[in-house]
C-alpha cells in the first residue's frame, strides 16, 4: 500500500572522501541526541563500520542505503520504517557527493539523495583555498539541477580572515547558507586500519574522539539553521507492505558470533531471521570455551587476523565448533567467518591454527585481494540459494586462499562480478556449511533467512530423534 511521510531528512557529503564528514556527521549526531532529539543515522553504500560509529552517537542502529544491493521500493520502505519514530534522518554520504560506480554516478550519494528527495549539506575541506571554495561549491550545485543542495559546512578554517572570505564568497556567489565552521586542527584523530575505521565496539578511547566530536560540532554548528533545513524536506512516498513473520511451534536457535573479532552483521539480516522465526543468542569467540546449545550458526565477518594468537589459543571452542560442523550443525560464514574455519592464517609470518573444518590456509597481504560489489551465480545445489539464483552482495578482504583442496568441499558460486576465492568462484559447500567471501543484505537477498531458519529448524527436529545419521550435504539433508 503506498503510503505518504512527512520525515525531516539530511545528506550530509562532501566534493571528495577524507573532506571531514564523517566527523561532522558523528559530532552532529551527538550534538542532536544530546539535546533530545531522536535521530535516525545511515549511511550511504556498503559499510560495517561507519555505521558502528553512527549507531553509538545517536543511540539508535544505524541502516545502510544501498542502490546496487537494494530495489528502489526496498530501499524507500527501509528508509521509512527506521526513521518512524524519529525526529529527524540523517544519511551520511561516501566519497564524493557524485562518485558512483560508473559515469552516470549509479550507487551515488547523489542517487540516494534524489531517491530520498532530501537536502543536501555539503561539507567543504578549505584548507589552503579562500575564494575557490565558492567555485567548487556552484560546481557541486550546477551539475545535477536535480541534487538540491541546501548549505554548506566549512572545515579546516584556520581563522576569522579564511572563515569571513569563505563565508561572504559562498553567500554571494552560490546563495547559501554556512551552516557551521570547524576550525583547522581541532583535535580529532580518528584512528584507521586497513578496512577503514576501527568498531566503534572495540576500543574504549573511541570515547573521547565521539565526545571531543559533539562538544566541537555544538560550539560550530546552527543546529537550529539544520533542523529547519531538514523539516523544508518534502513528504516522502513508499510503498508499506508487510514482510512475513514466520511463528515455529519449537523455534530454532541460532548463534551469532558477535564480539570485536566479528562484528560485520547489518541488523536487517538479523531482524530477518528473527522474523523468520528464530531465537538468537550471541557468543564470544574470545571468552567462551565451547558453543551453547544452539540449532546453527552465523559467523560474520570482522578482523579474525588481527586475533590469530587469541583465536588459536582458545582451542575449546574450536574444536566444539569442529565437532558440531561434523555433527551436521548448519554454519553460515562470511569473508572472516570463512577464515576461522579455514586451517590456518598466516599474519607477518606467524601461522595460527584455526577450527581445520575447511580445506585451506590464508595468509594476510597487505594489499586488498578483493574489494568493491559483487555478482554471483550459484552452481551447485545446497538449500540456501538454488542453483542459478543470483546474489547481489560487496567483498572487502586482505586475505589469499592458499593450499585449497577441492576434493573436500564444492564450490557454491561462479564470480560474474567481483573477485571471490580465486577470480572465478566463491562460496564453499562442505556437509551443511555455506562459507563466502561475500557479504549479501538481507533486504537484497530475501531468500536467504527464511531458508537459514528452516536449515536451522530441521535440524534442530533431526538431532533430538535418537539415531540421528548426518547425510553428506545440505542437499540431501533437505530432500531437495
Amino acid at each position: 500500500m503506498l503510503k505518504s511521510a512527512i520525515i525531516p531528512r539530511l545528506v550530509i557529503a562532501a566534493p571528495h572522501g577524507q573532506s571531514g564528514k564523517t566527523t561532522v556527521t558523528l559530532g552532529l549526531l551527538g550534538a542532536l541526541t544530546g539535546k533530545g532529539i531522536k535521530v535516525q543515522p545511515f549511511k550511504k553504500g556498503p559499510d560495517y563500520i561507519d555505521p558502528s560509529w553512527l549507531s553509538v552517537m545517536a543511540r539508535r542502529s544505524c541502516r545502510n542505503l544501498d542502490c546496487y544491493l537494494l530495489d528502489d521500493t526496498t530501499l524507500l520502505q527501509s528508509f521509512a520504517r527506521a526513521s518512524r519514530d524519529a525526529d529527524l534522518a540523517i544519511v551520511e554520504g561516501a566519497m564524493g557527493l557524485y562518485d558512483g560506480v560508473d559515469r552516470e554516478g549509479s550507487g551515488s550519494t547523489a542517487q540516494i539523495a534524489k531517491k530520498l528527495k532530501a537536502p543536501v549539506i555539503l561539507v567543504l575541506d578549505c584548507r589552503r583555498m579562500t575564494r575557490s571554495g565558492a567555485a567548487v561549491v556552484m560546481g557541486f550545485q550546477h551539475f545535477d539541477p536535480e541534487v538540491n543542495i541546501a548549505g554548506v559546512i566549512l572545515n579546516n578554517v584556520a581563522r576569522t580572515r579564511h572563515r569571513r572570505m569563505l563565508e561572504d564568497c559562498i553567500r554571494d556567489y552560490c546563495g547559501l547558507p554556512v551552516l557551521g565552521v570547524v576550525p583547522k586542527n581541532s583535535g580529532i584523530s580518528i584512528p584507521n586500519r586497513h578496512l577503514g575505521l576501527i568498531p566503534a565496539n572495540e576500543n574504549e578511547q573511541l570515547t573521547k574522539v565521539f565526545q571531543t566530536a559533539t562538544a566541537l560540532m555544538m560550539e560550530n554548528l546552527d543546529l537550529d539553521a539544520i533542523m529547519e533545513l531538514a523539516n523544508q524536506a518534502p513528504a516522502l512516498e513508499f510503498d508499506d507492505f508487510e514482510n512475513p513473520v514466520t511463528v515455529w511451534e519449537d523455534k530454532p536457535t541460532i548463534g551469532i558470533f558477535r564480539d570485536q573479532v566479528f562484528s560485520f552483521y547489518y541488523p536487517e539480516n538479523l531482524e530477518a531471521l528473527t522474523a523468520a522465526g528464530a531465537r538468537l543468542v550471541f557468543i564470544e569467540s574470545l571468552k567462551q570455551e565451547s558453543l551453547p546449545d544452539v540449532d546453527a550458526l552465523i559467523i560474520g565477518g570482522g578482523f579474525p587476523e588481527l586475533f590469530g594468537d587469541e583465536l588459536s589459543r582458545n582451542r575449546s571452542l574450536l574444536q566444539s565448533l569442529k565437532d558440531r560442523i561434523e555433527q551436521g550443525m548448519p554454519v553460515y560464514a562470511e569473508a572472516g567467518g570463512m577464515v576461522l574455519l579455514g586451517r590456518s592464517i598466516t599474519v607477518e609470518g606467524n601461522k595460527y591454527p584455526m577450527t581445520g573444518v575447511l580445506p585451506f590456509d590464508v595468509v594476510l597481504e597487505k594489499k586488498p585481494q578483493g574489494h568493491g560489489y559483487t555478482l554471483l551465480e550459484t552452481i551447485t545445489p545446497n538449500p540456501l540459494m538454488p542453483v542459478g539464483t543470483l546474489v547481489k552482495g560487496h567483498e572487502f578482504f586482505h586475505t589469499r586462499m592458499l593450499n585449497f583442496d577441492s576434493s573436500k568441499a564444492q564450490f557454491a558460486y561462479r564470480v560474474k562480478r567481483g573477485h571471490g576465492i580465486d577470480g572465478e568462484h566463491d562460496g564453499l559447500l562442505y556437509k551443511n556449511v555455506f562459507a563466502s567471501y561475500n557479504y549479501l543484505h538481507g533486504l537484497s537477498t530475501k531468500e536467504w533467512a527464511p531458508r537459514m531458519v528452516a536449515l536451522a529448524g530441521w535440524y534442530r527436529k533431526q538431532r533430538l530423534n535418537a539415531g540421528f545419521v548426518v547425510a553428506d550435504s545440505m542437499e540431501n539433508n533437505m530432500g531437495l
